[in-house]
Parts: structure tokens; sequence; C-alpha cells
């Protein structure tokens, strides 16, 4: 059996949040559960959605919250040739192509890609995204917490962008080909990133790997049911006091924390929640309202 090798992997948008806390320490409490390593990777993949200074808020809270990694941390932004070579192959061997539809064309198309442009063997051009051709659809996949869950069929069959129209690299094919790299092998997430749990298992099969197991945290939404999110303006966790936000949030995974354990120092409520974290603990809802 392979080492565990867990990860978490924020994007760059804006300083870590509470929905962001409960997916770090999630994956973090697994890993360590299992005596294996925890990886931090900043998906820095798209410029125009960053915030300036926020990678180094994102690592400043984590260390801040006890979160310590194990690994040199990725950035996503230093492996573009990497992503370019498999493009570049999937092109040659004819597993990927180009695609001149729209977004609009798409929608108008009953919001799923039918295939438009797999037999045009359109030329590399300005405004042309890379789509991949499906040839491993995944209709279901197993979640560590959750059991079976069913992936629609149009979207198991959808032949999905891998390159944008502007050139940036989907966060679909980045992920995949650095969990390969990194030797992941369980993805512990939150449940917004369900839906793409088929498409990456595609990924894996197409490029000749086992897909890793997948564990999805619930969210944590608002009154109005909006997730939390650096988009919706979710205010930045307090990394000055850090414990009663800690504990917060490890009651929101579902620990029953031992009265007192407040008065503990940080260190000693991250060493307790590495050694009675269960995955069985976890609440069933793919969401909850804070």
């Amino acid at each position: 059996m392979k080492a565990y090798t867990g990860r978490f992997a924020p994007s760059p948008s804006g300083p870590l949040h509470f929905g962001s806390l409960i997916a770090a320490l999630g994956s973090y409490f697994q890993a360590k559960a299992m005596q294996g390593e925890w990886l931090v990777r900043i998906e820095d993949l798209d410029p125009p959605r960053e915030m300036p200074g926020a990678t180094s808020l994102i690592l400043k809270a984590l260390e801040s919250y006890g979160l310590h990694w194990d690994r040199d941390i990725y950035y996503q932004s230093q492996r573009h040739d990497i992503y370019q070579a498999q493009i570049d192959e999937w092109l040659s061997s004819g597993q990927a192509y180009y695609c001149q539809c729209t977004r609009k064309q798409v929608k108008a198309s009953g919001g799923y890609y039918t295939g438009t442009c797999r037999e045009k063997k359109l030329p590399p051009g300005q405004g042309h995204a890379v789509r991949l051709c499906m040839t491993r659809p995944v209709y279901s996949f197993h979640d560590e917490k959750h059991g079976l869950i069913d992936v629609p069929e149009p979207l198991a069959r959808e032949d999905f962008i891998i390159q944008r129209r502007d050139g940036l690299f989907a966060y679909n094919l980045a992920v995949v080909i650095d969990d390969i790299e990194q030797n992941v092998t369980q993805v512990v997430r939150g449940a917004d990133l369900i839906e793409p749990t088929g498409r990456q298992i595609s990924l894996y099969q197409i490029s000749g790997h086992t897909p890793v197991s997948y564990l999805h945290l619930p969210l944590a939404v608002d009154s109005p049911g909006h997730k939390l999110s650096k988009q919706n303006h979710a205010q930045a966790i307090d990394i000055q006091n850090p414990v009663p936000t800690l504990v917060r949030a490890m009651v929101f995974l579902g620990f029953q924390l031992p009265q007192g354990i407040e008065a503990a120092n940080l260190a000693e409520i991250i060493d307790w929640g590495c050694r009675n974290w269960h995955i069985q603990q976890l609440p069933d809802k793919f969401e909850i309202i804070l």
C-alpha cells in the first residue's frame, strides 16, 4: 500500500476564510490520522482572479493555525510547460482538439457541449479552446463519506475544456497532473468540488494512472445558502487569536471536544484533533448554515 499523501490547494484570490479553513483542517487531520504527509499547493492558474499578496496571507494563516506542510510548496504558475506538454501530446494523438464554440453557443445547445468541433480538425487559432475527447466517461464514483455519487450522463460524456480560449490552463487538467506528480493518494476538499470529480477521474484513466480516492467535506454557507468564498467577500480568519476560530471549525467538522479545550494551546488542540479524527464524525450534510 502506498504511503498516504494528502494536500490543501487554495487559489490566491483572497485571504483564508472560514470555509477554506474547514478544507485545510479536514485534509490535515485526515493526513495526520493516516500517518501521512500533508502538502500545500498554490493553484495560481487564473491571474485575473488573483489578489496581490494573497499567497503570503494564506501561508501565514496556515502557520498561525498550526498547519505545517511537509514538502516544498507547488505553484501552478511555475508549471505551465508541464501542462502544455500534456496538451500537445493529446493534440498530436487526437485525444484532444481545438474548439471555436462560445459559451453562448454551448448554452443554446442545452448547456452541455455536444462535440460540434470534434471532427472539424481546426488548426491552432486565436480564441480557440482545447477540448479533451471523452473516451473514458465516469458515471459515478465513491466518496469516502457519502458513498456512491452519480454523475449526470451529459456531464460525464462531455468533451470538456483543458485549455481556455484565452490560453489559460483549465483547473481539471492542472489539478490531476499535479496530484499524479506529487503522489497524492487522497483528495479531501469541500463539497463544492463534487461536480468536477468525475472529470478528474476520467483524466486519470485517460492518462493511464490509477485515480485517487475522494472525501468531500461539508460546505459552510450563509443563511441565504451562499457558499463562503472570496468572491462573496467572506471575512478573513483571525490569525492573531486563532484558538476560538479553530475550535469553532473543529465543531463544524463534527468533533466532540473535551470540556475546557479552549484553554489549551494551539499545538495541543491540533495534536488532539489528529489523534481523535475519524471520517464517521463528519456531518452527513453537504452544506451547513453558519
